[in-house]
């Protein structure tokens, strides 16, 4: 009966964690939005890019709204695509973040005049005015969005927009989450080329169209980047491919002191023709260093090969992922 209550107060602990971890990364992305991209014209895809165009046509719409003209018939798809469990996490968050987003645009700028030009000289009354400083403004959007994204796509749910695109195309055709993105956000970004570069819709071209469209396809790449680093983290593994005659020793050190496992492959030398053992070993990163001094203490005439491991599964390392667990890779 304990282990019963404990159980169902763990899986309500696990329930509520996941909704908070929604709503914050939903908070976090629309920040990014709000303070970093919006007001400086950046168009980084996704609905919300779209929103930055059609709101240079349309000023008296906020962002935010556009936003929710796409997400629903996307939020529909998802719905029927992926289960009612993710279909409810992405219909909430997809209605929290443009309301989000509205909400606080209407905070950080001083009137409705202000809210329709998205004037960056007026945001918080000039105190985050970054206009000389776009580089860095859209680095540290991206960054935002990114973080966000994330933190929502690992609660296996989508903000809505391309994401859902990219999840579409990661689970028919293979095409990597974030490369799905990607690409899915390319119409977009020309959108906004043609819209506020070329001033087709508004009669005013921008000064500076080219410029933008480069910082909004640097925003792409940096949000997917950090995306994919929020979904698999960072690749801190290596491989090592061990030739030495003293295995005995090698053996001992990776089982007893790495606290490893290895595996032996029956190899044969080009030159000599003589067969021998190859090891196998998957060790982190910090741990290579260790390996490679204790290799040279041990037999300095070994020969040995370190190579990245993208990704390693199973006992000591990354768990194998679910069916339709989202991967960013």
């Amino acid at each position: 009966m304990e282990t019963k209550t404990l159980l169902d107060r763990i899986g309500s602990w696990v329930w509520w964690r996941t909704w908070l971890l929604i709503f914050i990364g939903c908070s976090i992305m629309g920040a990014g939005f709000v303070l970093f991209i919006n007001p400086y014209n950046f168009v980084p895809g996704g609905v919300y890019g779209m929103g930055i165009v059609l709101h240079n046509i349309f000023p008296s719409i906020q962002v935010g709204t556009f936003g929710y003209m796409f997400d629903v018939p996307l939020m529909f798809t998802a719905m029927l695509v992926f289960g009612g469990q993710f279909g409810t996490r992405t219909v909430l968050a997809a209605l929290y973040t443009p309301g989000f987003m509205n909400i606080l645009t209407r905070l950080v700028y001083p009137d409705a005049a202000a809210v329709e030009s998205l004037d960056p000289a007026l945001l918080l009354n000039g105190h985050l005015d970054l206009s000389n400083d776009l580089l860095l403004t859209c680095i540290m959007g991206a960054v935002l969005v990114g973080v966000g994204q994330g933190l929502v796509v690992r609660q296996q749910a989508t903000t809505g927009g391309t994401d859902i695109v990219g999840m579409l195309l990661q689970k028919f055709t293979g095409i990597k989450f974030s490369t799905g993105i990607f690409l899915a956000d390319g119409f977009v970004v020309v959108s906004g080329l043609v819209v506020i570069g070329f001033g087709l819709g508004t009669g005013q071209a921008a000064p500076n169209g080219w410029m933008l469209t480069l910082y909004s396809l640097l925003t792409i790449y940096v949000s997917s980047r950090v995306v994919a680093y929020m979904l698999d983290g960072a690749s801190y593994d290596k491989l090592l491919f061990i030739i030495s005659d003293h295995h005995d020793q090698l053996k001992k050190f990776i089982l007893d002191d790495l606290n490893r496992s290895a595996t032996y492959i029956k190899s044969k030398g080009m030159y000599t023709d003589a067969a021998r053992e190859m090891i196998f070993l998957v060790v982190s990163r910090k741990e290579v260093r260790q390996v490679q001094h204790k290799i040279k203490e041990i037999d300095p005439r070994a020969f040995v090969v370190v190579t990245d491991a993208y990704e390693t599964f199973g006992e000591g390392f990354k768990q194998f992922p679910d069916k339709n667990e989202i991967q960013a890779e």
